[in-house]
Protein backbone atom coordinates (compact mmCIF):
# COMPACT_ATOMS: atom_id res chain seq x y z
CA UNK A 1 0.00 0.00 0.00
CA UNK A 2 1.29 3.50 -1.00
CA UNK A 3 1.07 6.22 1.17
CA UNK A 4 2.23 10.20 1.33
CA UNK A 5 3.05 11.25 5.36
CA UNK A 6 3.44 14.89 6.01
CA UNK A 7 5.00 16.04 8.91
CA UNK A 8 6.26 19.36 10.64
CA UNK A 9 2.57 21.57 10.78
CA UNK A 10 1.95 23.44 14.09
CA UNK A 11 1.61 27.17 15.04
CA UNK A 12 3.66 30.06 14.53
CA UNK A 13 3.97 33.44 15.12
CA UNK A 14 3.60 36.16 12.09
CA UNK A 15 7.08 36.04 10.57
CA UNK A 16 8.61 32.32 11.86
CA UNK A 17 9.25 29.76 9.55
CA UNK A 18 8.41 25.79 9.73
CA UNK A 19 9.38 22.53 7.61
CA UNK A 20 7.42 20.51 6.39
CA UNK A 21 7.96 17.30 5.10
CA UNK A 22 6.35 14.24 3.12
CA UNK A 23 7.77 10.77 2.83
CA UNK A 24 6.26 8.50 0.26
CA UNK A 25 6.30 4.67 1.32
CA UNK A 26 4.99 1.58 -0.13
CA UNK A 27 5.79 -0.58 -3.42
CA UNK A 28 7.11 2.94 -5.88
CA UNK A 29 9.33 1.87 -8.82
CA UNK A 30 8.81 6.01 -10.00
CA UNK A 31 7.80 9.33 -8.77
CA UNK A 32 7.54 12.21 -11.06
CA UNK A 33 6.84 15.62 -10.07
CA UNK A 34 5.95 16.36 -5.79
CA UNK A 35 3.95 19.17 -4.74
CA UNK A 36 2.37 21.18 -1.90
CA UNK A 37 -0.69 22.64 -1.74
CA UNK A 38 -2.91 24.39 0.49
CA UNK A 39 -6.43 25.13 1.64
CA UNK A 40 -7.96 27.51 3.92
CA UNK A 41 -11.40 27.34 5.57
CA UNK A 42 -13.99 28.72 3.11
CA UNK A 43 -11.53 28.88 0.24
CA UNK A 44 -10.36 26.22 -2.91
CA UNK A 45 -7.66 24.46 -2.68
CA UNK A 46 -4.23 25.83 -4.78
CA UNK A 47 -1.23 25.13 -5.42
CA UNK A 48 2.14 26.29 -3.54
CA UNK A 49 4.95 24.60 -5.14
CA UNK A 50 5.86 22.09 -7.36
CA UNK A 51 8.92 20.41 -8.18
CA UNK A 52 9.79 17.81 -11.23
CA UNK A 53 11.86 14.58 -10.87
CA UNK A 54 14.76 16.31 -11.95
CA UNK A 55 14.45 19.80 -10.00
CA UNK A 56 12.80 22.10 -11.73
CA UNK A 57 10.42 24.43 -8.72
CA UNK A 58 7.45 26.50 -10.10
CA UNK A 59 5.87 28.44 -6.96
CA UNK A 60 2.46 29.91 -6.55
CA UNK A 61 3.13 34.28 -6.66
CA UNK A 62 1.83 34.68 -2.86
CA UNK A 63 4.75 32.54 -1.26
CA UNK A 64 7.22 33.64 -4.18
CA UNK A 65 10.50 34.55 -2.05
CA UNK A 66 9.32 32.86 1.06
CA UNK A 67 8.88 29.31 0.43
CA UNK A 68 11.39 26.72 -0.47
CA UNK A 69 10.54 23.41 -2.04
CA UNK A 70 12.93 20.34 -2.28
CA UNK A 71 13.41 16.82 -2.14
CA UNK A 72 15.44 13.71 -1.22
CA UNK A 73 14.72 11.66 -4.66
CA UNK A 74 16.82 8.55 -2.18
CA UNK A 75 14.07 9.17 0.71
CA UNK A 76 10.97 9.89 -1.87
CA UNK A 77 10.74 12.92 0.40
CA UNK A 78 9.71 16.35 -0.11
CA UNK A 79 10.57 19.65 1.76
CA UNK A 80 8.84 22.94 2.22
CA UNK A 81 10.75 25.52 4.12
CA UNK A 82 8.17 28.32 4.45
CA UNK A 83 9.73 31.59 6.26
CA UNK A 84 8.31 34.95 6.98
CA UNK A 85 5.14 33.39 7.66
CA UNK A 86 1.85 35.59 7.54
CA UNK A 87 -1.53 34.97 8.92
CA UNK A 88 -2.78 34.27 5.35
CA UNK A 89 -0.35 31.57 5.22
CA UNK A 90 -2.73 29.69 8.13
CA UNK A 91 -4.50 26.23 5.68
CA UNK A 92 -4.34 22.51 5.59
CA UNK A 93 -1.33 21.60 3.62
CA UNK A 94 -1.68 18.77 1.69
CA UNK A 95 1.50 16.80 -0.12
CA UNK A 96 0.71 14.84 -3.81
CA UNK A 97 3.19 13.08 -6.11
CA UNK A 98 2.88 11.76 -9.28
CA UNK A 99 3.66 8.09 -8.66
CA UNK A 100 3.77 5.11 -10.54
CA UNK A 101 3.94 1.42 -9.01
CA UNK A 102 4.93 -0.58 -11.74
CA UNK A 103 7.38 -0.76 -14.45
CA UNK A 104 4.38 0.49 -17.00
CA UNK A 105 5.49 4.12 -15.56
CA UNK A 106 1.18 4.77 -15.42
CA UNK A 107 1.62 7.72 -13.12
CA UNK A 108 -1.37 8.32 -11.16
CA UNK A 109 -1.22 11.09 -8.33
CA UNK A 110 -1.09 10.33 -4.62
CA UNK A 111 -2.25 12.68 -1.78
CA UNK A 112 -1.00 13.20 1.91
CA UNK A 113 -3.47 13.43 4.91
CA UNK A 114 -2.68 17.20 5.08
CA UNK A 115 -1.06 18.55 8.15
CA UNK A 116 -2.20 22.18 9.54
CA UNK A 117 -0.24 25.37 9.55
CA UNK A 118 -1.40 27.83 12.02
CA UNK A 119 0.02 31.52 12.03
CA UNK A 120 -0.67 34.02 14.94
CA UNK A 121 -0.89 37.45 14.18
Amino acid sequence: QVQLVESGGGLVQAGGSLRLSCAASGSIFSINAMGWYRQAPGKQRELVAVITSGGTTNYADSVKGRFTISRDNAKNTVYLQMNVLTPEDTAVYYCNADMSLTTLRHFLRYWGQGTQVTVSS
